[in-house]
């Protein structure tokens, strides 16, 4: 059975070249990292495996020889690291990362942040379910349990005598800065609406577009959710009346995710709430799961695009800035399904509209996320540019369209120079 466990015992049950999983965001354990850190020395060539890491860390900066971090998802706390050559990022979609931290590492042990115990001797993973879900029973797993971790339902229960101890660290959870929207924000997000009807399951990803959207759907009725990321507005949509998940094909009646990170509403709402269930991104991202929600809609972001349809949505001005997540996933997924929608959205210009986001060519050093043959609608303040089933010729145009006006005229050019049009 699972006991409570000193620092010291804990560095015991860490092998010489262990490969540790740490969950995303808010599964992230404070005071587990801090323990490897302040005993480092007693380590061995250890690898910490994690995608979007919430802090920045000295093993993470390179600066203890014992821990090496290996991520999946850059954040603010691995960007500038990355950027040094002083870390590893391993290229992923997010829902193969079970079966591929299976193949590429020891799977030694998972350190995770849990609700506490209840009278039943279970825990839960709390506003996880992730990479790590798949693995309750069958990797040993120590706990970090917080008091302030909400108690969730789904696959993400683990029992006493499944952990190989644990650790208490009570401290208030991160939560997400939701920025304002802007106008362009509205009226992108105004273009998607037009094509949600009641009755529609959504995939919604982060950043102010998505939150836009969410704000404008109180009206609609019997709408699901079928996300990666559980967002903050989800709250105000069941209370709304808008979310009731009863034309879902898949779990009718639920809010299913597989994390969610928001605000302490977010978190409030979530705790002891049988309607939302955390399910392993193995299956909450599986394209041929998403495609079984027949009506399935995803709004994701892009940070540009070239005139084939594809999207730079990892990098920055060619540098890398996040990772895929589950972007292709979901453009995968909507594609197989019945009435599947799926729109990747940006402002048309960046740096005061001094510059175009829809481009001839991508930045030099920019990485593809979603390939010109799954993307589905582009959408800009300008209106939406459907590319399925579209010719070069015509997305050239198309995409033309929705680009800022003084750069549509250099971009028919271009394209006909480059003999993209017809």
């Amino acid at each position: 059975m699972g006991k409570e466990l000193t620092p010291q015992e804990v560095i015991e049950l860490i092998d010489s070249k262990a490969d540790l999983i740490i969950p995303i965001a808010n599964g992230e354990p404070i005071r587990l990292l801090d323990i490897l850190e302040e005993n480092a020395e007693q380590l061995d060539g250890v690898k910490v495996h994690q995608m979007l890491a919430l802090r920045s860390r000295s093993y993470i900066q390179g600066e203890i020889e014992q821990l090496k971090h290996v991520s999946y998802f850059l954040s603010g706390a691995t960007r500038k690291v990355y950027q040094q050559a002083k870390m590893d990022l391993v290229p992923n979609n997010f829902h193969e990362m079970p079966r591929m931290l299976q193949k590429v590492t020891k799977m030694s042990m998972i350190l995770t942040v849990a609700s506490p115990m209840d009278e039943h001797g279970y825990f839960t993973l709390g506003t996880q379910a992730d990479y790590i879900a798949d693995f309750i029973g069958k990797v040993p797993f120590i706990l970090e349990v917080n008091d302030q971790m909400p108690r969730t339902f789904g696959r993400n229960q683990i029992h006493v005598s499944q952990i190989s101890g644990y650790v208490h660290h009570h401290a208030a959870l991160s939560e997400e800065r939701v920025l304002e929207a802007s106008d362009k924000d509205l009226l992108i997000a105004s273009s998607i609406i037009q094509d949600i009807q009641d009755g529609d399951t959504l995939q919604i990803g982060i950043g102010a577009v998505p939150n836009a959207v969410i704000s404008m759907l109180k009206d609609h009725r019997h709408l699901g959710i079928h996300t990666e990321m559980l967002p903050d507005g989800v709250a105000n949509l069941v209370a709304a009346g808008a979310v009731d998940g009863t034309r879902k094909f898949t779990n009718p009646g639920k809010i299913v995710a597989t994390f969610a990170f928001g605000s302490k509403n977010l978190y409030n709402f979530i705790n002891n709430n049988p309607a939302v269930e955390f399910q392993p991104v193995s299956v909450v991202n599986d394209p041929r799961e998403i495609a079984k929600e027949k009506n399935i809609v995803s709004i994701n972001s892009t940070t540009e695009v070239d005139l084939f349809g594809q999207c730079a949505s990892e990098t920055v001005g060619g540098k890398y800035y996040s990772s895929s997540g589950g972007q292709v996933d979901f453009a995968r997924g909507v594609r197989f399904a019945e009435n599947g929608k799926g729109y990747i959205c940006m402002p048309s210009t960046a740096k005061d509209d001094s510059l175009s986001r829809i481009k001839l060519n991508l930045t030099p050093g920019s990485v593809v996320t979603t390939g010109k043959n799954d993307v589905d609608n582009i959408v800009t303040e300008y209106g939406v540019a459907r590319l399925h089933g579209v010719s070069i010729s015509e997305r050239a145009k198309r995409l033309a369209a929705i680009a800022h006006p003084k750069f549509r005229e250099e971009l028919l050019f271009d394209a006909k120079k480059q003999g993209f049009l017809i």
